[in-house]
């Protein structure tokens, strides 16, 4: 079991929420997958292994790991919510063909968040960037 799978059963522990099979295997399939999956990517990963369990079974589980800090979503206003058990500052990169999503490291950028609440008089509480392009698997295929 990788330290961040129990980092987290940890910190479920603490928020009282009691580990099922079902959830085990949501929370350790979202630690080691990279791909930011949809709710069905996930449903579909482990319908195999737990016939019984449904859609609505997975986002329910999801909102759960989402309130205990431990997973983030990431919506795009057409329905398709992703999820990211990387809850470190990091920002990422969206191909606009196949529409894969790469994690990519860069310095916070606080300055944009103070330069908000100046100019908006919001309290800016986070923020997210992304960048669009193609991935090296389209890249190549694009015709122009």
């Amino acid at each position: 079991m990788s330290s961040r799978f129990e980092q987290a059963l940890e910190k479920l522990k603490t928020t009282g929420v009691r580990m099922t099979p079902q959830r085990h295997a949501i929370l350790a399939y979202l630690l080691e997958t990279m791909s930011h999956p949809t709710a069905d990517d996930i449903y579909r990963a482990l319908e195999d292994r737990f016939p019984s369990m449904s859609v609505a079974t997975v986002y329910n589980n999801l909102k759960v790991f989402i309130e205990a800090g431990l997973v983030r979503e990431l919506t795009y206003g057409d329905d398709s919510s992703r999820f990211d058990s990387d809850m470190s500052d990091h920002y990422h990169a969206i191909c606009d063909n196949c529409g894969k999503i790469v994690d990519f490291e860069y310095p916070p950028l606080h300055e944009v968040e103070w330069k908000a609440a100046e100019q908006t008089g919001f309290q800016i509480n986070r923020h997210r960037l992304e960048v669009y392009g193609l991935c090296p698997d389209c890249a190549p295929k694009a015709t122009h």
